[in-house]
Parts: structure tokens; C-alpha cells; sequence
């Protein structure tokens, strides 16, 4: 897809920048130009095809139409819902308390809340463009998978009592869904493409330059020793060290493709990026707000033994 892409930025790197594409200087300058017009171009094409989509489900609507369904239909709903519906840390606790208030169960609205940080269009798009189809549409199926059933268990457990108890007593009230011309919803994925990467490109180009470094430099025998497909705690160990950490899917997939060049575990690499972006320490003081520590610590549990079932299932399939 990018053949063309790759040829140019050689070509730019060798006859241009007179560096030779042999050097590990000239790999890390090739990767860093090449991985950031690819991701910027397949970024900003996903976000607007996501985003005009999205316009259709606001938070609103998302919450009404959840109302709808129960049992597992419900969870599935919930995921699906989370893959196309803005989420990010600071949005938790209002959609937490508008799913709350719309009498949504507590295993639903986790679902949601696992599956929405962990699949999104720009994950996707970088998947696409690093790894392929395949990859990208994996990760997309496992993300959902993860929150049906983290969301399912949690409902199992009945939980209810360790939300906080202002929680049930807040009434924010209906807001009226604002219906969208076909102009304003184009106006509206463009708008979005713009926000969204304005908010990124530094998360982005650290990413990528990290990555490039990775590339370049990284010695590949000791990566592909101790974080191969055939270390068996490598997977265990890249979500631990991802928990604490906090950043976005775009700022950890460029380095998770470069640490998969160098002979890391694809599902090593991929469940370090997930644990990043769902587990975050930022949300889970954010949430903290509306939750107790048991549940917060149960949604952390589950969603990590998810997401390392996840990076072993990539390891072993791929």
C-alpha cells in the first residue's frame, strides 16, 4: 500500500540527506520520516470515516440505546458502542454517572469502559498501516472480547455497592440529541480530524522517534532473548510495566513496531500498548471519583488478565 511511500523517503534519506540506508543512522532517519507520513495520512482518513460515523452516537444516544438491551446483548452492544463513541480518561466520569443514572447495569457500563480506550480509530489506523489487516482487525475483535467479558464478570460479581453512593442520588437529566444535516456531519469529521491530531502529534512524533531509536539502535538478539514469542513472562511482565505508565495508542503502537522488528513478541508488544491505554494510572484516579478501591482493583485485574490472555493469543496465533 505504502510501496511508494518507502521508495520516496529512501530515496530522500540516501541522495538527499546523503546518509546511507546500510547505517543504523540512515534505518532510524527512513523509519522516523516514513512510519510519520504513513500514520499521519491513514490517521487522518480513519478519523474522519470513524468520526463521520460517530456522529451518529453521541454520548446521549450511546446511553439510550444501551437501555434498550440486557444480558450478554447488552455487554456486546456496550463494546461495540465503545469502539466508535469519543472516550478518553477525562470523559469517564460523566459517562460512568449518565449510565448509572440511565439505570444501565454496572457489568454493562464496564464493557464499555474497558473496550472504548483500548479499540479506537487511530489504533486501528496505525495497526493497519504497521502490521496489516489481519493484526488490525485481531486487535479489534479481542479489544471487544475483552470488555464483554470483563463486563459480564463484574456483573456476576454484583458489585453495585462499591459505587459511591452520591452516584444513585445524582440526576443529570435527559439532554436532546441534536439531529445533523449531511454538511454539518462532514463539517464535523473535519473538525475532528483536526482536533484530534492537534492533540496527538506530540504523543505521536515521541512515539515515533522512540521507535526509530528502537529501530536503529536496539540490540536485536538480547529483545528477541528476553522478549520473544518464547519467554513466557514476557507478556506478563509488559503489562505490568505498562499499568503505571500514561500515554495514548498512537504514542505506544510506532514503538511496539519497532520492538516487533527487532524480534519482540507481537502479543508482548500489543498487550503493553492495551494495558497503557485502558489501565492508565490518570483514570484510574479519575474514576476513583465515582468507584471504590475493590472495584477499581477488580476492573484492573480483569481487564490485565485479559489483555495478557490477549498478547499470549497473539504470540501463539502469529
Amino acid at each position: 500500500m505504502f510501496g511508494w511511500l518507502d521508495n520516496l523517503v529512501r530515496y530522500i534519506v540516501e541522495n538527499i540527506f546523503n546518509i546511507s540506508m546500510d547505517t543504523r543512522l540512515g534505518g532510524s532517519v527512513h523509519f522516523f520520516i516514513y512510519d510519520t507520513v504513513k500514520i499521519l495520512i491513514l490517521l487522518s482518513f480513519m478519523i474522519f470515516i470513524i468520526s463521520y460515523v460517530r456522529s451518529y452516537f453521541p454520548a446521549e444516544r450511546t446511553k439510550k440505546i444501551l437501555e434498550r438491551f440486557s444480558g450478554i446483548t447488552a455487554n456486546i452492544m456496550a463494546s461495540l458502542l465503545g469502539i466508535v463513541t469519543p472516550f478518553c480518561s477525562c470523559s469517564s466520569v460523566p459517562l460512568f454517572i449518565g449510565f448509572v443514572e440511565a439505570e444501565v447495569s454496572l457489568g454493562v457500563t464496564f464493557s464499555f469502559l474497558i473496550t472504548s480506550p483500548i479499540v479506537n480509530e487511530a489504533a486501528f489506523a496505525i495497526l493497519l498501516a504497521s502490521f496489516g489487516w489481519k493484526i488490525a482487525t485481531i486487535y479489534v475483535i479481542t479489544g471487544v472480547v475483552v470488555g464483554v467479558i470483563g463486563g459480564i464478570i463484574i456483573d456476576k460479581l454484583h458489585m453495585e455497592k462499591y459505587v459511591e453512593e452520591y452516584v444513585y442520588q445524582m440526576k443529570v437529566g435527559d439532554v436532546d440529541i441534536v439531529k445533523m444535516s449531511q454538511n454539518e456531519r462532514v463539517n464535523f469529521a473535519k473538525d475532528n480530524v483536526i482536533e484530534i491530531v492537534k492533540k496527538v502529534w506530540l504523543f505521536l512524533l515521541i512515539g515515533i522517534g522512540l521507535g526509530a531509536l528502537i529501530h536503529g539502535w536496539a540490540p536485536q538478539e538480547m529483545l528477541a532473548k528476553y522478549a520473544g514469542p518464547n519467554n513466557p513472562f514476557a507478556v506478563l511482565v509488559a503489562v505490568i510495566l505498562g499499568v503505571p505508565l500514561y500515554s495514548n495508542a498512537l504514542g505506544t503502537i510506532p514503538i511496539a513496531e519497532a520492538l516487533i522488528n527487532k524480534g519482540v513478541g507481537i502479543g508482548t508488544a500489543l498487550a503493553f500498548m492495551m494495558a497503557v491505554t485502558a489501565m492508565s494510572m490518570p483514570e484510574m484516579i479519575l474514576l476513583r471519583k465515582v468507584i471504590k478501591p475493590k472495584l477499581i482493583a477488580t476492573f484492573v485485574t480483569i481487564t490485565g488478565i485479559g489483555i495478557v490472555l490477549v498478547g499470549y493469543l497473539f504470540n501463539w496465533l502469529l
